[in-house]
């Protein structure tokens, strides 16, 4: 079985506290990834240890519907959510580190088993991932440091 391991990283020009907030609140997603068409809490928020969250994506010409679970919380440092739903098993994670400068270096982690058809696509999906992974920390890049997007 192929696994899913893709990690990216950017340094956004904003204080650590400041971008691990926005990021991390599932509430902001559907403003810096683009293929997350809407987002509704199954739970109330802010997000903590066991929140739900229901999200509708398009990825590789797909719809997807998936609840991802929140499974831990560090703020400013890691915040991790997983779902069973979906195409396959998937846990995103995302770490913030202080950079020289006064910058955060984030990194946006996926990773997850497919099976049945997803897993003879794997590969296809861990490139397509990676693209839209980048374009997104970009998004986020952008949006935090006040620049206009693409």
């Amino acid at each position: 079985m192929s696994k899913v391991d893709v990690e990216t990283e950017i340094v956004i020009n904003r204080p650590r506290a400041e971008v691990a907030a926005f990021a991390a609140d599932p509430g902001n997603t559907t403003r810096w990834y683009s293929n997350i068409k809407s987002v509704e809490w199954e739970t109330s928020p802010p997000a903590q240890v066991g929140s739900r969250i229901a999200f509708i994506a398009r990825f590789l010409g797909r719809t997807l519907n998936y609840v991802y679970e929140v499974r831990e919380v560090a703020p400013g440092e890691r915040f991790v959510m997983s779902t069973a739903d979906g195409p396959f098993a998937m846990e995103t994670t995302y770490t913030w580190q202080d950079e020289p400068g006064g910058g955060t270096r984030m990194r946006l982690r996926n990773r997850g088993e497919p099976s049945g058809f997803s897993a003879v696509t794997a590969p296809l999906m861990v490139g397509a991932m990676r693209r839209a992974n980048r374009g997104d920390l970009e998004r986020l890049k952008a949006l935090l440091e006040g620049s206009p997007t693409r």
